[in-house]
């Protein structure tokens, strides 16, 4: 079942790409937006439109505000992990799923 969802995930994002040869999406959005403005080495708009449209499959738009607060202050994302709130847990653990999924998904692009 697992295989399956991520087979559809996959061929959602593949459709992102606006026509690219490569099939990477490049979607926009808050996450984008933070992956570039973090002026990271590795930043790049191929792997930051793939991030966000990862980001756009499994997070909501409140959660990708959330998370992209997390590129400028990583000091944010130690503190939700380690939250004992509810729902900082809660959106932990979809941010964790998501992370995971673009870590898999968009590592060919970098």
């Amino acid at each position: 079942m697992r295989y399956l969802i991520f087979i559809g995930i996959l061929m959602g994002l593949s459709s992102c790409g606006g026509g690219r040869p490569s099939g990477v999406p490049n979607a926009q959005g808050p996450i984008s937006s933070a992956c570039m403005a973090a002026d990271r080495s590795a930043a790049s708009p191929a792997l930051c439109g793939c991030v966000q449209g990862v980001a756009n499959q499994t997070l909501s738009g409140r959660d990708q505000s959330r998370a992209a607060k997390f590129f400028e202050e990583p000091q944010l994302a130690q503190d939700t992990r380690q939250s004992d709130n509810p729902s900082s847990e809660a959106f932990w653990k979809r941010y964790k799923g998501f992370s995971e999924l673009a870590t898999q998904v968009c590592v060919p692009v970098a």
